[in-house]
């Protein structure tokens, strides 16, 4: 049987080397690469033909659902576990319909990454004891869209105009694939499935303006 093959994608070296020492011992797995950001994982992941890709949800700048949304796109049949330092319901419910497998805290033990990794291989969904107790907490009084950065909100501005990715991309002077990925990342945080939806929603809450681009 071959080994599983295992993509980390975190923003901290060291955390990074430790799952590989973890897994290297380890005969059912592989750990076959790593990312440091959301654009280095798109890029290099599919590459390395991962079957269950570890992601951090706090990653600064574009987040690990972002990262998550765009690495679903270009390894379509991957597992995704996501870690995090710090649980909420919230972030917790937005994580299990974003398409994760498992989540994780950075606390488990070396024993809990293993059996969350395999049991997101068979297609199984766990998590661990942190990540129960906030999913069954209530929900919180996140109010939608508090966590859009300011230049998500002047992107979301440019969507709300109409403007194309390409037309966003010169006005703001950034490369296409950053607009993809911040796109990615409106969409998450406002739980919505395509654009149209994401400027309805922006609108309705009053995030943005017509007359803000």
């Amino acid at each position: 049987m071959n080994p599983i093959r295992v993509f980390v994608v975190d923003g901290h070296p060291l955390f990074r080397l430790g799952v590989a020492t973890v897994l290297q011992g380890e005969p059912q797995f592989s750990c076959v690469g790593d990312a440091g950001s959301a654009l280095d994982a798109v890029r290099r992941a599919p590459e390395c033909r991962a079957d269950v890709v570890l992601i951090d949800m706090d990653m600064p700048g574009l987040s690990g659902l972002a990262a998550l949304a765009a690495l679903r796109e270009v390894l379509p049949r991957a597992r995704f576990v996501l870690i995090s330092g710090t649980l909420d319901g919230h972030a917790l419910r937005r994580a299990c319909t974003s398409g994760a497998s498992c989540v994780l805290h950075k606390t488990a033990s070396a024993q809990e990454l293993v059996t969350v990794l395999l049991a997101a291989h068979r297609g199984q969904a766990i998590y661990s004891p942190l990540a129960r107790g906030a999913l069954s907490a209530q929900p919180d009084s996140h109010e939608l869209g508090a966590d859009l950065t300011q230049r998500e909100r002047k992107l979301l501005s440019l969507m709300a105009c109409g403007l194309p990715n390409r037309e966003i991309s010169q006005r703001l002077d950034i490369a296409m694939p950053t607009v993809k990925f911040h796109v990615t990342n409106i969409l998450s945080k406002l739980n919505a499935e395509n654009r149209t939806s994401a400027v309805l929603a922006a609108l309705k809450h009053k995030l943005v303006a017509l007359d803000q681009a």
